[in-house]
């Protein structure tokens, strides 16, 4: 087996790390090559640990606030503190992007809160975003957490009016000082003013402050860390704790929002979003390679005992190779994805949206987020659930060394498991996603004329799904016609789109890998060195031929593909494989997270002798 072209490490590690300066990508390399997460601590131990390495990054990285402004900067911190330990990523998304990120987004005047952003930047206090309440689904379109105005202090009163109200988030007070940014339904004069956010302090160094109700740890040990219930029993925020963002509110009491609607309010509150999107999606891809790594590493040391051929490595098998080689095509697509996510971010931050409404675009149905950015909330949709899929398959092929915590999968696929539902629902974006491109439809659908290339192209799968994509849409907007003119209209939009919602979903899904799918053929057409584009044109057409046999049924249901065209995919899978193998070592380097960040025997060329230095023996007394 052959490494790759020599003159294509850089190209390829520029794709896949970014853009980042070399002195930031080593520091932040330092700074998490130290403190492993301790094995059995309880909370407070675990908080300590999560604050310790808080702190470590804070003392050697540029400032959270620099990091807002700089997206290629923060993607990189997010993907490599997923990739090292995803307890300590979340902890960061809370804090930073979320926390941070509204207060520096949406306060007028920053100088009220220097201090505060100060001991937050220092984590010498750590922050939460407290948006989920627990009584409700889709609790974000109807928050219930109220801030009520109070003319005479000019100040607000945060109050959770039932216990269905109340907030779920992490928010360990192990004493640390624990800021939170809630979000709340602003009252002015028995007026609703639309969802806010509220900056509120919950403990100091001596425990919950006034006013603060929180439940013992609530247990999430997909992705550990001190969750909790929130409460507010008339807490009283200062002036300068509303992130009031353009709002006012006169001397008088006159409010008055220049954005007009409470729904557009919602969605600029929720603009923190954004950066979420923009970055999460690197965070998964750099999940699904390195899981693609450990797993390939695996296979190509592991021999297997089957009275077929003893003793052949298990990469010998087709299947793992289907699997391996897979996750590592699947895991490059989403590389692509993801760069184009942060584009799209980055290009936000100038004011200049590019790929779709952010600021009132989609109506809300079920959930704010297509609202607040259609692109960027389907590629986090995508990239999340593609990531999930690829960490699992990478486990089963692993076997028993692909469930133990020590070897990072297990922990790598509650992180991702857990982002289903957070950061907005992925299965409510894509019912919102179908709707609206349903919405879209005009006129009836294009007969398909051009021909499409070959499946062992990189560009088949990306023409395959703009065809479908396209197909699903008419079929979708026909359907949903058909149930207007029934009368289902006449009892509101929910009796037309409740029978609809599965293929709603399978719209907005195909329409998310394929907007990832164009991503592929963006980047490779941005790739310059020859000997690059012809190692990775296979790994992309690898990708595109098994995701094709992934969504065979939608695919032949739909008439885009027909039963005899998926004949052929199984050989053409295998040539594939073939034709990326020589590459593999190649791959492996520039997919890789340094060892000492990762910390997995299973990487490791004798994983028997890495795993056996991680175990603590006892030895039984001599006879």
């Amino acid at each position: 087996m052959t490494a790759g072209p020599t003159s294509v490490p850089t190209p390829l590690h520029a794709l896949v790390h970014g853009a980042c300066p070399p002195p930031f990508v080593e520091s932040l390399h330092q700074a998490l090559s130290h403190d492993p997460a301790p094995v059995g601590a309880d909370p407070a131990g675990r908080d300590a640990h999560l604050t310790l390495r808080l702190r470590r990054l804070s003392e050697n990285l540029p400032s959270a606030r620099h990091m807002l402004q700089a997206p290629e900067q923060l993607a990189a911190l997010i993907a490599w503190t997923a990739a090292a330990e995803p307890a300590l990523c979340m902890t960061l998304i809370n804090h930073t992007l979320l926390g941070l990120g509204s207060m520096t987004r949406l306060a007028p005047d920053h100088a009220p809160l220097e201090k505060k952003l100060d001991q937050l930047e220092s984590a010498r206090a750590k922050c939460s975003y407290l948006i989920t309440e627990i009584g409700q689904s889709n609790s974000h379109l109807a928050t219930r957490t109220r801030a009520v105005f109070d003319p005479r202090t000019r100040e607000f009163v945060l109050t959770t009016p039932d216990p269905e109200a109340a907030k779920f988030s992490s928010v360990a007070a192990h004493g640390v000082p624990r800021t939170g940014v809630v979000l709340a339904r602003l009252i002015v004069e028995g007026n609703d003013c639309g969802v806010f956010p509220f900056v509120a302090d919950l403990s100091d160094e001596s425990g919950l402050l006034p006013g603060v109700e929180m439940t013992g740890p609530v247990e999430l040990s997909a992705l550990p860390l001190d969750y909790a219930l929130v409460r507010f029993n008339g807490v009283r925020l200062p002036w300068e704790h509303w992130l009031r963002d353009d709002a006012t509110l006169a001397p008088d009491g006159v409010f008055h929002d220049p954005l007009g609607s409470t729904d557009r309010r919602l969605q600029r509150t929720l603009c923190v979003g954004q950066g979420l999107w923009g970055t999460l999606p690197g965070a998964a891809a750099a999940l699904a390679r390195q899981a693609a790594v450990l797993a390939a590493r695996y296979a190509r040391g592991r021999r297997t005992q089957g009275r077929l051929a003893p003793g052949t490595p298990l990469l010998e098998y087709r299947s793992q190779q289907h699997a391996v080689l897979g996750a590592m095509a699947d895991a490059f697509a989403l590389t692509c994805a993801a760069a184009h996510a942060l584009d799209l971010w980055t290009t936000s931050l100038s004011g200049t949206p590019e790929g779709g409404p952010t600021e009132g675009g989609d109506a809300m149905a079920f959930a704010p987020w297509t609202a607040v950015n259609r692109p960027l909330s389907a590629y986090k949709a995508h990239s999340i659930r593609e990531a999930d899929r690829i960490v699992t398959l990478c486990q089963r092929h692993c076997g028993f060394a692909g469930l133990l915590d020590t070897n990072r999968l297990a922990a790598y696929h509650g992180f991702l498991h857990a982002f289903d539902p957070a950061g907005g629902d992925s299965q409510l974006i894509y019912y919102d996603l179908g709707r609206a491109l349903a919405d879209d439809v005009s006129g009836p659908a294009p007969a398909a004329t051009k021909p499409l290339p070959s499946p062992q192209h990189p560009q088949w799968w990306p023409d395959l799904m703009l065809r479908h994509t396209d197909r699903l849409a008419h079929r979708l907007k026909g359907r949903c016609d058909t149930l207007a003119a029934a009368g289902h209209h006449s009892q509101g939009s929910f009796a037309v789109w409740n029978p609809l919602l599965d293929e709603a979903a399978e719209l907005g899904a195909a329409h998310a890998a394929r907007l990832a799918a164009d991503d592929v053929i963006r980047a490779l057409t941005a790739v310059t060195d020859a000997g690059t584009r012809t190692a990775l044109e296979p790994l992309a057409a690898l990708h595109g031929v098994l995701a094709a046999r992934r969504h065979a049924g939608s695919l032949i249901a739909a008439g885009t593909l027909a039963p005899t065209d998926l004949d052929a995919l199984s050989e053409i899978t295998d040539r594939l494989c073939d034709a990326v193998l020589p590459h593999l070592p190649w791959l492996e380097d520039a997919f890789a997270f340094p060892p000492d960040v990762v910390r997995a025997p299973l990487g490791a060329e004798n994983y028997g002798e890495a795993l056996d230095r991680t175990l603590n023996w006892k030895h039984g007394a001599t006879s």
